[in-house]
């Protein structure tokens, strides 16, 4: 996989004019506190969304053919452009303007924009760029952003990528872009795990598939001979771990996701349920009941011995841990409903979060560390966040079905999948902090247990 991203100084010899004066980056958005709850990103969506954000097609210095399947550099200009606008437009904070009601400008507008023009169409920001064709067969990419108002450049970024990865440069630009607007992390240059299903609702085929984060590049890892789920990247997205069932025996697995082999860390004859990675990459974490008792287990990457970290009456599943690595939130009825617990990653100091009624099951921390999703079941499922104190509890959606929970790298976007009633189809969807902004994402067939992956490097 080639993606190399310039420095500055190589973007401004690639470029076809002498770049703006830059202004300093955009200072976070303030965070709360556990106790008030969601931070302060979420509120505040209106502001970005009144903004007009122009994203014409990037020119190129020369219409050359590749092998990218966008064709020439001149198609690729208009495709790329497509995609930025889609990611800007799906995440719910902005409403840009994409290539196909714009103009197209000139190489030499790209550092020097028409912003009087600009400003007489209502434009607040604007995204120009450019695509080179380099003659080992890669491609440059450019990105810029302006404050027309200002007649400034904020940012700007180059990379240079195989001709099968340019989509990947358009994610690279829209992250640019998102991150200098919003003060917050990137997230569009991710992919997602999941598990595709087809057949009969009573002989379900489940795989392991992967995706870009807008659906793109779909992929299927596994064969279906076996039953597969609950997949999860590993810190580092090399490695890929999940449950699979062979003639009724559980099995955990990791994949390498750059050799396509995989191997075994567990397996046992006990139901086995939800392996999740450590954040260093060390641990693998799941459930196992044994004799009518379900606990939280801990096991080596590497595999070897397996520690039990809950010994109680009751069913303790699944299992979270903190970014830090030094908790654990998990859900156990021990209290006579399922509900959401946290302790230390050792195994220490239990304590239940979720008093608000109803049960809660598959809790998620989030990247950040502020929140804690999950699934509340209050006669339907629900997605639904909260403070790793169990404080200020938010529905996020009212869905029938809509369960399982994983985060966007950034912390800010919720992916889910929802079964319809009736149907009993499953599908991916997700959903901002704010509640207000659902998308369903496409996939081939049906899908269920996402797994959102960290920021590709």
């Amino acid at each position: 996989m080639i993606l190399k991203i310039m420095p500055l100084a190589a973007l401004m010899l690639a470029s076809p004019l002498a770049a703006q004066p830059t202004v300093p980056p955009a200072q976070p958005a303030s965070q709360s506190t556990e106790e008030e709850g969601l931070t302060g990103t979420v509120s505040d969506e209106a502001a970005w969304q009144d903004l007009g954000i122009a994203i014409p097609t990037f020119p190129t210095n020369a219409d050359v053919a590749t092998q990218a399947s966008a064709g020439s550099t001149a198609g690729l200009g208009k495709a790329l452009v497509r995609v930025i606008t889609d990611d800007l437009k799906n995440n719910g904070l902005f409403k840009p303007t994409g290539p196909d009601a714009l103009p197209t400008p000139s190489m030499a507008q790209i550092n020097a924009p028409d912003f009087p023009s600009w400003q007489g169409k209502g434009t607040d920001m604007l995204v120009h760029g450019f695509v080179r064709a380099n003659g080992d067969g890669n491609i440059t990419v450019g990105c810029y952003l302006y404050d027309v108002s200002l007649s400034q450049q904020l940012v700007k970024g180059a990379w240079v990528v195989g001709p099968s990865e340019w989509r990947r440069a358009a994610h690279k630009c829209a992250d640019l872009v998102y991150s200098r607007l919003s003060g917050e992390s990137p997230f569009f240059d991710s992919k997602i795990a999941y598990i595709a299903e087809t057949g009969a609702k009573d002989h379900r085929v489940k795989r392991l598939a992967i995706m870009d984060s807008d659906g793109a590049n779909h992929r299927f890892i596994t064969t279906g001979q076996a039953l597969a789920l609950t997949p999860r990247y590993s810190p580092d997205y090399k490695q890929i771990v999940y449950l699979s069932y062979l003639n009724g025996n559980p099995r955990i697995y990791i994949y390498d996701t750059e050799t396509g082999k995989q191997r075994l860390v567990t397996q046992s004859r006990n139901p086995t349920f939800s392996p999740r990675w450590s954040p260093d990459g060390r641990w693998i974490l799941y459930s196992m009941a044994i004799g009518g008792n379900t606990d939280v287990y801990r096991v080596s990457a590497a595999g070897g011995q397996a520690q039990r970290l809950t010994d109680g009456p009751g069913i303790d599943v699944g299992g979270s841990y903190s970014p830090d690595g030094s908790k654990i939130v998990f859900e156990s009825d021990r209290s006579g409903s399922q509900q959401v617990y946290v302790m230390n990653a050792d195994g220490t100091d239990q304590k239940r979060i979720s008093f608000f009624g109803g049960r809660a099951a598959t809790p998620e921390w989030s990247p950040r560390g502020d929140q804690v999703a999950f699934t509340y079941i209050a006669g339907d499922f629900h997605i639904a966040v909260m403070s790793p104190a169990g404080a200020s509890m938010r529905q996020l959606t009212n869905g029938w079905q809509d369960e399982a929970p994983t985060w966007s790298p950034n912390g800010r976007i919720i992916q889910f999948f929802r079964t319809e009633k009736g149907s009993g189809r499953a599908s991916l969807w997700q959903v901002d902090l704010t509640g207000k902004n659902e998308r369903k994402l496409p996939t081939p067939v049906d899908a269920s247990d996402p797994s959102w992956g960290p920021v590709l490097p």
